[in-house]
């Protein structure tokens, strides 16, 4: 009798130049402990570091200065690393097969050389390592686009479309919106409404992902009575014009970044009005449009966020206070305090 053929495991998967395998059971966990963009990008690039090595009980290294990107400080390493220490995340997983939850930490121990040049050593903790011994779905995440995201729902949802994108019978997937909110990471008792979730989380990540990632993106909502219970993701791999466009806002994207390094982003303009990282502004908001460059100015200064909508809010804020002087600087000053009070 001919031996059933050996089911491909997501470890037979190799990372290159220009992609990271991340295991299917770590895209749609659940975070008990909220985690940042940052965090997530970081944790990435662990796994890819220990990839050769990830499900045996042994220590890795890799240099702080590859996990800093472009900011010249360890310290949000280092705070990165506590917070991937202390999260605990629930896992999807069968158990005497059937369906279970399982609880996890994402990290185990690190040691941190205290030079700016230094070495991170680290544990990824053994029932994380079982989970990513056994698994057999992945998504392949290409490192520009990862990188190019600038909230972590965007790169929640990336992740979350990389991995089923490949399937053959599959284009929609239905889910919860509590399910939604866990798997995005959304704090409890933030964006607990679904108007709020689809205008601050939701449209922003779609928008991204649709642009710079090989997919077009939909999240549609789905009602039970009048109110809003689920949503279905939809998505579709684009053409080669498509695929062209994408390559092309990768590029804007990455100038984005070196801006935001260098902390210059008083005065950033766009190369054209009609960049694409620069959605149109709504004709529903009431008043003249700000100069291109504050709209500018406010992306990158609080990526994630729509900048429209917040405009909205200033707007029927301050519809009672009288006429700024400087509308542009009261937006941005009012951006800040809208960030602080809705952290995302």
């Amino acid at each position: 009798m001919a031996k059933p053929p050996k089911q491909y495991r997501t470890m037979d998967a190799r990372p290159s130049a220009e992609s990271l395998i991340k295991p299917g059971e770590l895209v749609d966990l659940v975070e008990v402990t909220p985690l940042t963009l940052t965090d997530r990008r970081i944790y990435n690039q662990l796994l890819e570091n220990a990839w050769d090595a990830i499900d045996k009980p042994v220590t890795h290294v890799i240099a702080k200065s590859a996990l800093r990107g472009s900011h010249n400080s360890n310290d949000r390493v280092g705070e990165s690393i506590e917070r991937l220490m202390s999260a605990i995340v629930k896992v999807q997983v069968e158990w005497d097969g059937e369906p279970a939850i399982e609880r996890v930490q994402l990290l185990g121990g690190s040691v941190e050389g205290l030079r700016k040049d230094g070495m991170l050593e680290y544990e990824i903790p053994p029932r994380l390592r079982r989970i990513i011994g056994n698994s057999t779905i992945f998504a392949r995440l290409q490192r520009e686009v990862m990188f190019a995201l600038s909230s972590k729902y965007a790169l929640t949802l990336y992740e979350m479309v990389q991995k089923r994108g490949n399937l053959r019978w599959k284009s929609s997937e239905k889910f919860t919106l509590e399910a939604l909110r866990g798997i995005l990471g959304v704090p409890k008792g933030k964006l607990t409404s679904w108007s709020n979730l689809r205008m601050r989380a939701i449209e922003p990540a779609v928008a991204e992902v649709s642009e710079l990632s090989d997919y077009v993106v939909e999240v549609a909502p789905v009602k039970t009575g009048r109110s809003v219970t689920h949503v279905e993701i939809r998505w579709w791999r684009k053409d080669g014009a498509g695929q062209g466009a994408a390559e092309r806002a990768l590029q804007f994207a990455s100038t984005g970044r070196r801006v935001r390094a260098q902390e210059r982003v008083e005065q950033v303009v766009p190369a054209a009005p009609t960049a694409p990282s620069l959605k149109p502004r709504p004709a529903r908001i009431a008043g003249a449009p700000l100069k291109t460059e504050t709209y500018e100015t406010a992306r990158l200064r609080h990526p994630g966020y729509d900048i429209y909508f917040v405009e909205s809010e200033w707007r029927a804020w301050a519809e009672d206070k009288g006429e700024a002087k400087d509308p542009d600087r009261a937006f941005l000053a009012f951006f800040k305090k809208f960030a602080e009070a809705n952290p995302i």
